[in-house]
């Protein structure tokens, strides 16, 4: 077995099977997306709590196996950490598929995605899932929640 079907194989698995789906119910922040350029649309729920720790997430949407499987794979792996190293995650895997140097350690299983970056299109899909978290982290510092 190559490589890459291991990643396929990663990918189909958080797809099918998704991690923390759902809604949270009493969410620090909730924030929806929508690419219009293929039509995934997802909705996060983030709670934070007041050392600025990711205490809870979940998504729900519909879209691409792209989409939702970044969604599953980024939420298993920001739940329990702080602001910052969540942020650092989010960017970590944009510079992975912008084609920068990245530090993977802290991917985790958002490494297999790495191939989209071969389809700009796709890129959008992959990291639907970021924007949204980054928007609902803007805002609650925005609203004077300020987590760390």
């Amino acid at each position: 077995m190559s490589l890459d079907d291991v990643y396929r194989q990663v990918v189909m698995d958080h797809y099918q099977n998704p991690r923390h789906h759902g809604h949270l119910a009493h969410p620090t922040l909730s924030v929806g997306l929508h690419n219009p350029s293929c039509g995934d649309e997802l909705h996060l729920d983030v709670l934070v709590d007041e050392d600025g720790v990711v205490r809870d997430a979940a998504f729900e949407g519909q879209g691409c196996s792209i989409s939702m499987a970044a969604a599953s794979m980024f939420v298993d792996r920001v739940r329990g950490k702080k602001i910052a190293e969540a942020r650092r995650i989010a960017e970590t895997f944009k510079d992975l598929l912008r084609r920068r140097e990245a530090d993977r350690s802290v991917l985790g299983d958002l490494e297999a995605l790495e191939g989209v970056s071969q389809f700009p299109a796709r890129v959008k899909c992959a990291t639907l899932i970021m924007n949204a978290f980054e928007q609902a982290i803007d805002r609650i510092q925005a609203e004077g929640g300020d987590p760390k």
